[in-house]
């Protein structure tokens, strides 16, 4: 789901709040209670919910292998193609 932000013309409070895409956007102050909340143009953020969702996903190259281990061995671990060669 996206991650919306949010500033108050009135007070300028800015906040963040998940949303759906077809959520109507928020319009009352939490800070004032006055409607002048508008909706922040800024970079994109949203929330990967559910299972089947790895760190690596959307990883490539060198920044694949990020959760420890050797960075020189390329991401492949200890099995691959090289027990392979024997056919």
């Amino acid at each position: 789901m996206p991650i919306y932000e949010y500033r108050c013309e009135s007070c300028n409070h800015e906040m963040e709040a998940v949303q759906k895409i077809s959520d109507e956007p928020l319009v009352k102050c939490p800070a004032c209670a006055n409607d002048t909340l508008k909706k922040i143009i800024s970079a994109a953020g949203f929330r990967l919910k559910g299972g089947g969702w790895y760190e690596t996903d959307f990883k490539s190259g060198k920044k694949k292998n990020v959760a420890g281990g050797d960075s020189s061995s390329g991401g492949s671990g200890s099995g691959g193609a090289s027990g392979d060669s024997g056919s």
